[in-house]
Parts: C-alpha cells; sequence; structure tokens
C-alpha cells in the first residue's frame, strides 16, 4: 500500500471504513462514537460501523430535540447530541484519593487506576474548540487535574467535518466551525461512496498507511470543500461577541436577569451538557468502620444553590443570580481567567433547556440590546 505524506488527502471507500476502525482497535484503543440509545445520538463504545446512526439525522431547537429518518444511509449527518467527549477525558464520578487509619496513623494514597486509551471516533470541530478550551483549564494551567491531562494525552480523534448543523448551532459567531482546523490525528469528510482524510498527526499517519487507500482526485476534493461551505451557510443562529465581555459586565443589574430568572429551573441541565464546564464538588466518603476515607470528586453546577455555600449561608441565593454567574462567567469572565470564551457555539444549553431559553437571545437582550432576527427560536 502507498504510504501517505502527513497533511495530504487520501480517499477510503465507504465499504473499507471498518478496516480503519479495525486498525485503530488493533492499535489497544477503545472505540468511542454515535450511536442510537433512548431517542437520541450519543457517544458510547462502539465496536462496528452498524453501531453508528446510519442514515438517521437530528432535528433541534430550543426546548426540543429529535431524531428524523433520512432518505440515505450517511454515518454522520447528525448535528450534536447530548454528551459531550468530556463524560470520557473528565468523568462525572471520580475517586481522587484514598486513606486508611493503620495503628492510629491515616495514611494516604492517591488512586491509581489505569488510563483509558480512547479513540473518539466523530469528533466535530465546535468539539475540537471545546476540548482546546478544556485544555487551558485542566491541562495548560498552573493547576493541571492529573486525570484529565493523563486521558488527553492518550487519545485519539478522529474527526468528521460537519455536514448537517442543526437549528441552534451558532459555532461561526465563536469561530469554532464548521470546517475542523486543528486538533485531530484524522479528519474525515463523509461522501456518498466514502471518506476524504486528511491526516493530522504522526500517529494519523501511521494508521492511514496501515489501511488501503486511494489517492484523492480533485473532484472529489472539490466535493469535501463544498460540504463544509455549505454547512457554514446553513448557520442562521448568530451571537454578537463585538464587545459582549464589557456590555455584560456592565449591566449586572439589568433587568432582563430577573425576566429569565422568571423561566429558569436552575435545573443544570445547560451545564451537564455543556463540553466545557468543568465544576465539580468534592465528598470525603467513609466507610462504616471509620478506617478508610476516599475523597470522591463529581461534576457539579453553578446553578445548584449549594454550589455558592460559605461561611454559613449562600452567595447566590436566587435563580436570579446563578444565571448570571453562568452566562457572565461563560461569555465574559472566562476570557480573563483564560483567554478564551467558555462558550464554542455548539447550542446544546438551547436545545436541551426543558425551557427553550436561548443562550444568543439572553446575550443579546442584556444592556437593551434588540435581539436579531436569527437569535429568536421558532421553539421559545
Amino acid at each position: 500500500m502507498t504510504s501517505a505524506a502527513r497533511g495530504a488527502g487520501r480517499f477510503l471507500a465507504k465499504p473499507s471504513f471498518q478496516t480503519l476502525l479495525d486498525a485503530i482497535a488493533a492499535e489497544g484503543y477503545e472505540l468511542v462514537g454515535p450511536t442510537i440509545a433512548e431517542g437520541a445520538i450519543v457517544y458510547d463504545r462502539i465496536r462496528r460501523v452498524q453501531d453508528l446512526p446510519a442514515g438517521w439525522t437530528d432535528v433541534q431547537e430550543a426546548g426540543q430535540y429529535r431524531l428524523k429518518r433520512r432518505d440515505d444511509e450517511m454515518l454522520f449527518s447528525y448535528a450534536v447530541g447530548p454528551h459531550s467527549w468530556k463524560r470520557f477525558l473528565y468523568p462525572a464520578s471520580l475517586t481522587v484519593y484514598r486513606a486508611e487509619q493503620r495503628d492510629g496513623t491515616w495514611h494516604y494514597t492517591q488512586t491509581e487506576t489505569p488510563t483509558p486509551r480512547y479513540a473518539f471516533i466523530g469528533v466535530r470541530a465546535c468539539e475540537l474548540a471545546a476540548i482546546a478550551v478544556q485544555d487551558r483549564t485542566l491541562r495548560d494551567g498552573l493547576y493541571a487535574d492529573p486525570h484529565y491531562v493523563a486521558r488527553r494525552e492518550a487519545a485519539l480523534f478522529v474527526a468528521v467535518q460537519c455536514a448537517e448543523p442543526a437549528a441552534t448551532c451558532f459555532c461561526t459567531s465563536m469561530n469554532t466551525g464548521p470546517a475542523c482546523r486543528g486538533g485531530y490525528d484524522l479528519a474525515l469528510t463523509e461522501l456518498p461512496d466514502g471518506f476524504v482524510i486528511e491526516i493530522g498527526s504522526d500517529r494519523g499517519q501511521q494508521l492511514v498507511d496501515s489501511i488501503d487507500t486511494e489517492p484523492l482526485d480533485a473532484q472529489r476534493l472539490d466535493q469535501a470543500r463544498s460540504i463544509s461551505d455549505d454547512a457554514a451557510k446553513k448557520i442562521k443562529r448568530r451571537l454578537d461577541t463585538e464587545q459582549l465581555r464589557e456590555r455584560l459586565l456592565d449591566n449586572l443589574e439589568d433587568s432582563y436577569w430577573s425576566d429569565v430568572a422568571q423561566r429558569c429551573l436552575s435545573c443544570a441541565n445547560c451545564t451537564l451538557v455543556c463540553p466545557t464546564c468543568f465544576c465539580v464538588s468534592l465528598a470525603d466518603v467513609p466507610d462504616l468502620r471509620g478506617q478508610t476515607v476516599e475523597r470522591h470528586r463529581t461534576w457539579d453546577s453553578c446553578f445548584n444553590p449549594d454550589f455558592s455555600y460559605m461561611n454559613g449561608g449562600l452567595v447566590r441565593d436566587d435563580t436570579r443570580s446563578r444565571y448570571r454567574q453562568w452566562l457572565t462567567h461563560k461569555l465574559a469572565t472566562w476570557h480573563d481567567q483564560f483567554g478564551v470564551s467558555g462558550c464554542v457555539g455548539c447550542g446544546r444549553c438551547i436545545a436541551w433547556c426543558p425551557v427553550g431559553i436561548d443562550l444568543t437571545q439572553a446575550a443579546a437582550a442584556i444592556g437593551h440590546q434588540p435581539a436579531s432576527k436569527d437569535t429568536q427560536p421558532s421553539g421559545d
């Protein structure tokens, strides 16, 4: 087979896609990709092409998500579901350390578990951007999370160029998509008869060299480019980021905060589906004998009242203050902390909000800036 130069395009016929999955698994990776469960396209362990959502897409609006059958058998023609890759890189529940009492003395040990080697199949541009945001907070800062770092460095990323953005997507406003620009080992563009492959790393090159692929002709290359261009044109939702940080922080007493609090359930759905939110809580859990204690770390949310408990009281004791904290942190003070927005425009928080609160509409309303037509969701 012909060796592919790094960065050069190759073509993989669709009937041969399983050979790519097999080659990845043969390298010791656990395949994780999109599959259908409980009425949604979620990320879970997969083994074969048949596990993928062939012929399905998703329809999303504010507070709405449903699957829809396509009239073809495309494998990756959907947007994003309720899961993000965060659940594998930054687990929802983790035992941080264990303390055991022996001979009247406490002995502390960090828990050591084998680091899984995940191969993420079907990562979108906005999700690569979200992982890059989490890298800043969990890997590259002064206090790196060793569990995240180990999982992140061991993972393989097979991206897929977005072809069917949802009505809730606004990645073009955040400059995070829909085209993948980096951060992957391989990037695939799905055509009806196969995949255009772009190689992004040495690991990706080795994988492509291990399977039978074809040279990429100009016609297929043009097809692949037009898919990303067409996807960008389909995105109608907008978030005006010009002076957004200043406008939010200069209007902390805006009446809209109270207006949105009348609808917000403080349910934390938006933070659970968000691919960048990283708030956690820690709890020391003893056994019944009182001889061992484990420190458990679990996902938490700034929407939970007890999350702001301090010095005998709640810092944010109403829904208004909790929603304001979430939105201003996501779109404003995240820039101060990490030099980047905490939002990548994936639209999950809009689709999975039970009452259809739209982040883009809220951001446009603060400071009495009228929302544009594109930010008005049909289901809101």
